[in-house]
């Protein structure tokens, strides 16, 4: 299995209830039930306030590395990429486990 993690961080001045966030968190939610490759999918608005924190978080899991590239290319997830990268940064982090 491989878990594929990603850490977003909204760019200067966007906050959470701009309609292209609210648009982009709703598209991020819906993944898990859209791609088959997802054997775990969870997202939410980190909790904490630190200057190192990033805002979204995703926690997901695929089989093996052509179910992820399979998530990766898949046109739900790249239409919501497509939202994201009008209002925010991120970083991912992807491992067997």
């Amino acid at each position: 299995m491989i878990r594929h993690l990603v850490l977003f961080k909204l760019n200067e001045g966007v906050e959470r209830d701009d309609p292209r966030v609210v648009a982009g968190v709703a598209a991020f939610r819906a993944l898990g039930g859209q791609i088959p490759e997802l054997k775990f999918w969870e997202c939410d608005w980190n909790i904490t306030d630190r200057p190192i924190a990033y805002d979204f978080a995703i926690n997901s899991a695929v089989e093996d590395t052509d179910a992820l590239k399979r998530y990766l290319e898949h046109p739900a997830h790249q239409a919501g990429v497509a939202l994201w990268r009008e209002f925010a940064t991120w970083v991912i982090a992807d491992y067997e486990f």
